[in-house]
């Protein structure tokens, strides 16, 4: 009797699409290089007003694993929603227009999938930087995430939860309709409140040290994530936390709220801290009462933040917009590699910033850790 190797499970691919036309070429190509034997493509293009429809349909009719799919402009999350409606494979996964997926990466996602039985494997990413000397940078944060291959509770690796993008996890279609998970749609940052959702629900999920995608750091600051500076992000910002927030409280686990109180949760409020000194009232006054309301009850100083940006945190808790300001500008003015200066006392190391008297601080709100001192 003859064997045969068991035909391997088709993987769909939803690609949301608008308004990309130069860099959607790149993504698809990526996904036809796969290294997969069924793949399954679908192209949802979400009212594009460029001609990214147009690169898609050409696409599909010379590759029959790609499909595409018109609407009008409703977002990301509802295109996503839109492409899985469409899907035909066992296991789905999704990928953004400008980014890249290694050739190899859903094999390896896929070889922990059924090795372990999980309901979804994630792996670490790589910054995308066409031009730079290093093109492809895996941000520490995520190979500390990923350092280990292995297969999880939420409650044995909590700091996962940061972990939160749509594109770097293979979900059995099963579990995605079982756990009743979706994108949510018309907010940014549509991520977090479904993959806190997958985790939390999963039996177990996989996880996976290799780089399995490729996230474009676009020049032009035109990606979603790179608007920190409106209003619309940051409300979008503070609603898509409540609801992880939520998610995480209702599951009930003491350690696995703590972690994401102090680890998750704050996890890119530096990024917009770095725009109060350019903030108009508006925009600050949301900011501060998001912080407020978020981290009140445990201030930022007890947070996995970098040091400065801890500091920056309860300087905004406690309504010093000018100080604030002072230490963000400060810190915008440092060259590369220099850090903020740092004295020595009876207590411990702190942070010594000019302009900023330490007696007017919680000492607690500028105090090194020891492995930052």
């Amino acid at each position: 009797m003859r064997l045969t190797r068991r035909t391997p499970p088709r993987i769909s691919v939803v690609v949301p699409v608008y308004d990309v036309e130069a860099y959607l070429p790149a993504c698809l190509d990526s996904l036809l290089a796969s290294a997969w034997a069924d793949l399954e493509v679908v192209v949802v293009d979400d009212g594009s007003t460029d001609g990214s429809g147009a690169v898609a349909d050409d696409y599909a009719g010379r590759d029959p694993r790609v499909r595409v799919v018109h609407t009008a402009n409703h977002g990301l999350g509802a295109a996503r929603n839109e492409g899985l409606r469409h899907t035909t494979g066992p296991l789905v996964t999704f990928a953004d227009s400008d980014d890249a997926v290694p050739a190899t990466a859903y094999d390896v996602l896929h070889r922990q999938l059924k090795r372990s039985g999980c309901d979804f494997v994630t792996g670490s990413i790589a910054w995308w930087l066409p031009g730079a000397e290093r093109e492809l940078v895996e941000p520490p944060w995520m190979r500390r995430l990923h350092r280990t291959r292995s297969a999880l509770v939420v409650d044995q690796h909590p700091e996962l939860l940061g972990d939160v993008f749509a594109w770097n996890k293979l979900f059995r279609r099963d579990f995605w309709d079982g756990a009743e998970l979706s994108w949510l749609e018309g907010h940014r940052y549509e991520d977090q409140p479904t993959t806190t959702l997958a985790y939390l629900r999963a039996r177990r999920f996989g996880v996976v040290p290799e780089v399995v995608y490729h996230w474009r750091q676009r020049a032009d600051g035109t990606s979603i994530t790179q608007q920190r500076a409106s209003l619309d992000d940051l409300r979008d910002r503070w609603s898509t936390k409540r609801m992880a927030r939520a998610s995480v409280l209702d599951y009930g686990s003491d350690k696995v709220t703590k972690v994401f109180a102090d680890k998750v949760l704050p996890g890119d409020l530096h990024r917009y801290f770095l725009h109060i000194p350019q903030a108009d009232d508006e925009w600050y006054a949301l900011l501060e009462s998001g912080v407020r309301e978020l981290f009140g009850a445990r201030s930022l100083v007890h947070s996995g933040l970098p040091p400065v940006h801890r500091l920056t945190g309860w300087l905004v808790e406690q309504g010093r917009r000018d100080d604030a300001a002072l230490v963000m500008s400060y810190v915008a003015s440092l060259a590369p590699g220099e850090r903020v200066p740092r004295v020595h006392d009876a207590h411990g190391t702190r942070l010594d910033l000019p302009g900023l008297p330490p007696a007017s601080v919680d000492r607690a709100a500028l105090a090194l850790r020891d492995t930052e001192a």
